[in-house]
């Protein structure tokens, strides 16, 4: 029965989201195939997403970034987190060398922990990093040039990439010189169907209503401006977490009986920041969106670009959305044309078929 190794950051969802088509792609080709996955992304997240048989062994595999919120990086508490993730870093190498060793996989898969590359090589197990950004491309831009600590972790991190057998560097992605091997692949996305009918029954919406899903990816939002997007009319606002009593048209998602994924395809307009899974899979549906950028993360530029090339895409300014001065950036969404055709999701697949040979050796 063949086993296969997934290690994946656990800051947000975004890496287990691409990983998850993969894994069922391969699974479509090699009978019986089973998956350890080594994150702290919850075993929810899997759960109705995930086709093959699963183990989920929650340990941090990397730390990403310290967020205060989806739109904030505290720079100076994510040094701080690497330094002391790295203080144990050969205790946490052995832990996982030992592990895969036990488990005996035909392959790693990592999306994108610089761990369990570094690991899987010292394990003398095939090693294959997934990713549309890597970590020292993260940390780059954080890393001030008078801080030799700084460099040094970089490099480490870069070093232990280029261990890596092979590469594949998912569309949208910035360019990736870290590993030896890159291969460059489609866009992954795995959209949901459509059910506007039965989500405006649920809401019973007018006919002059427009539904926007607030949804900023797996680090939640600490705050939004109720009170403005109360008086937005004539706009019914879906937001992934909880909603205080007394607002008629914001909505929590939970108390709905759709998934994320159902309410990404079915809505109006998506209010986001540009992460890879929602801006790939609202350009695969050709929905409009209203975005909130950073500033000062590796693969926002390209997912934005991206957007604006083949989807639907207004931005709206961090002050703006703080204060809740939402309505131009989503009229103007609304208003944009439907794009002729985009690229088509085939990431998934052209990933699987490279790496089934490993699952068959």
């Amino acid at each position: 029965m063949p086993l296969i190794w997934c290690a994946l950051s656990g800051h947000g969802f975004g890496h287990a989201a691409q990983v998850v088509p993969v894994l069922n792609a391969l699974g479509a080709l090699v009978p019986d195939l089973t998956v350890v996955l080594r994150t702290t992304v919850p075993a929810s997240f899997f759960q109705d997403r995930l086709a093959i048989p699963w183990e989920l062994q929650p340990v941090q595999q990397d730390v990403g970034c310290i967020q205060d919120g989806p739109l904030t990086i505290d720079i100076e508490k994510t040094w701080s987190a690497h330094e002391r993730f790295h203080e144990t870093w050969e205790t946490r190498l052995s832990d996982e060398v030992a592990a895969m060793q036990a488990a005996s996989p035909a392959l790693i898969i990592a999306d994108t922990p610089y761990l369990a590359i570094e690991a899987g090589f010292r394990a003398q197990i095939p090693t294959v990093a997934l990713a549309n950004f890597t970590w020292d491309l993260v940390l780059k831009d954080y890393c001030q040039a008078s801080d030799h600590s700084q460099q040094q972790l970089i490099q480490y991190i870069r070093d232990s990439y280029a261990k890596a057998d092979r590469a594949l560097r998912i569309t949208p992605a910035p360019e990736m010189d870290a590993f030896s091997q890159v291969v460059d692949i489609g866009p992954i996305a795995s959209p949901a169907s459509p059910e506007r009918d039965r989500l405006a029954s649920a809401l019973s919406l007018t006919s002059n209503e427009h539904t926007v899903l607030v949804g900023f990816g797996g680090i939640p939002l600490k705050s939004l401006p109720l009170e403005q997007m109360e008086q937005l009319r004539p706009y019914r606002f879906l937001f992934d977490g909880p909603v205080p009593h007394g607002y008629s048209r914001i909505h929590s998602t939970t108390t709905l009986p759709f998934s994320f994924k159902t309410l990404l395809a079915s809505v109006d307009v998506i209010m986001t920041k540009p992460g890879y899974g929602t801006i790939v899979e609202a350009i695969a549906l050709q929905q409009p969106v209203a975005y909130v950028r950073r500033y000062n993360f590796a693969d926002e530029q390209p997912l934005v670009d991206y957007l604006h090339r083949h989807g639907r895409g207004r931005e709206l300014s961090l002050d703006d959305f703080t204060q809740g001065r939402w309505e131009p950036a989503l009229q103007q969404a609304l208003e944009l044309p439907v794009p002729s055709l985009p690229p088509p999701p085939t990431g998934a697949a052209e990933a699987a078929e490279m790496i089934v040979r490993y699952c068959q050796e």
